[in-house]
């Protein structure tokens, strides 16, 4: 049970009390931020949210360089940036107050999620607190590692397929700002997600609720789940899905270990 500094027991009223503290400096991080995204306004979307679109950007000249390595045009993405439109007179100007406030978040998690590890850490026994130590840096760093590999790899070839798709030439394609802004946003929150979970594993399986003997029976289950998580995020390609589901079962993979290494059955 949690105590107080001068050693007493903490009350429910006082995990409410200190639960609110911890939520308000995290708010108050995600607000700096997020302000801080506002003012950066040029860099923040000529930079970072628009770029994928652009020929310039990292990795369409990337795939552009190896598509003529390997005499395959088609691997040249995002050759003709994609035009976006707005049409609400107020569009942009919400546009940039939620795109900062998404870039807070995003900016913030590393200090959000050592303000829970704060809140939770009394709750520990000493050899749990000495085992969670590194928890913020893993999981801050996962969720990272997912925003990066969905913003350079998956975020760009969803640009290029679902903004030069057509059901017919007599169909031209003009895409407003917000759907754009979201359709970018959902996907690499959700890998983000998705990424972590090697912590979701490490944590059931603390619990006994999962086991490295039904992560490794349910092999195939989890292959065919990844592939239909990987379909939900990307675009309706092979490519894309398979460019999402590798990672995603080598983290299962890897997640196995962990559980091995932290579930209280002991496997021969």
């Amino acid at each position: 049970m949690n105590q107080t500094k001068d050693g007493g027991v903490m009350t429910f009223w006082s995990h409410l009390e200190e639960l609110r503290g911890h939520l308000i400096r995290s708010a108050l991080a995600v607000v700096v931020f997020a302000i801080a995204a506002f003012i950066a306004k040029d860099f923040l979307f000529n930079q970072v949210i628009l770029a994928p679109k652009e020929p310039y950007f990292l990795t369409n000249r990337a795939f552009c360089w190896l598509s003529q390595q390997l005499s395959i045009p088609a691997l040249c993405i995002n050759k003709h940036p994609v035009k976006l439109i707005n049409i609400d007179m107020a569009g942009q100007f919400t546009t940039h107050i939620l795109v900062s406030l998404i870039a807070g978040i995003i900016v913030a998690i590393p200090y959000i999620v050592w303000e829970i590890w704060r809140f939770i850490r009394p709750g520990l026994e000493p050899r749990e607190q000495a085992h969670s130590r590194w928890a913020v840096l893993v999981i801050s760093g996962l969720f990272l590692l997912g925003i990066l590999f969905s913003y350079f790899l998956i975020v760009p070839l969803s640009i290029n397929f679902l903004g030069s798709y057509q059901v017919s030439g007599l169909v031209e394609n003009q895409i407003a700002l917000r759907s754009f802004i979201t359709t970018v946003t959902t996907i690499t929150f959700a890998t983000g997600i998705l990424f972590e979970l090697p912590v979701f594993v490490f944590f059931l399986s603390k619990v006994g609720i999962l086991t490295p003997a039904t992560m490794k029976k349910n092999r195939k289950l989890a292959f065919v789940l990844i592939i239909a998580l990987a379909a939900l995020i990307t675009p309706p390609d092979v490519f894309s899905q398979i460019m999402v589901g590798l990672p995603l079962f080598v983290l299962y993979e890897i997640s196995i270990r962990i559980s091995q290494r932290v579930s209280p059955e002991v496997e021969e």
